[in-house]
């Protein structure tokens, strides 16, 4: 069992759950179920990285969006606001890595 088969979201639903904490990094996997979305923000103080598991999600990154698919992997700089988004039928999961860990 992979462990993101226990995250099963709900149409508009986003589940997360952290995999690993440590002094120098904070990686979290993320479901969105059909329509869910993730909030635009950003993170000041550290670079994040998503890696799309699987399905297809439309990644926001400023005022541009693009559709990744996995495997995909998409860089963003600190302090760039993004965000992610399930125009799909299917759950949708995604790591975030963010390194150095928000302090």
């Amino acid at each position: 069992m992979d462990q993101y088969e226990s995250l099963h979201p709900e149409q508009n639903e986003v589940l997360d759950t952290e995999l690993v904490v440590s002094d120098d990094v904070l990686l979290k996997a993320f479901a969105l179920g059909p329509g869910a979305k993730l909030d635009p923000h950003d993170h000041s103080e550290s670079t994040n990285v998503f890696h799309v598991i699987e399905g297809t999600v439309t990644v926001i990154q400023g005022d541009d969006e693009q559709a990744i698919s996995a495997p995909g992997v998409v860089h963003h700089d600190r302090g760039v606001v993004h965000g992610a988004r399930n125009d799909t039928d299917e759950r949708v999961v995604f790591t975030a890595s963010l390194c150095p860990m928000p302090g």
